[in-house]
């Protein structure tokens, strides 16, 4: 498998569906701190862009995988934040709306979990 087919393979299982039952149609949970987590991501991305250039200019491999690591912390403190922001917005919303919505939204959250947890 190539690596674009790699990325392509793991972006399409990361793209959210089209909202399950119970969909919430008014601000994600994120939205109160938009912001912040676009802050966030561009710190990410400035740390992946230091890590390709490392790799360019044949930095020390335990250099590199330690770099690595610390992007890998901190998409993992967003996307502990963002499972905070969903249970506590859109799943408290959904069951508030009804129960068959909120145990859609529970379940949702659920199969979100799992993929974050697999490696």
């Amino acid at each position: 498998m190539t690596e674009a087919t790699e990325i392509t393979e793991a972006t399409e299982a990361a793209t959210p569906n089209e909202h399950a039952a119970g969909a919430h149609d008014g601000p994600h949970g994120y939205a109160s701190d938009k912001t912040g987590y676009l802050k966030r991501m561009r710190r990410i991305e400035g740390q992946v862009r230091g890590i390709a250039r490392m790799i360019d200019e044949d930095e020390y491999c335990i250099d590199v995988l330690t770099q690595v690591s610390a992007v890998t912390k901190a998409l993992q403190a967003v996307s502990l934040a963002l499972v905070e922001d969903h249970l506590g917005h859109c799943v408290v919303d959904a069951a508030k709306a009804s129960d068959a919505e909120g145990a859609a939204k529970v379940r949702e959250a659920s199969e979100a979990i799992a993929r974050l947890v697999r490696m």
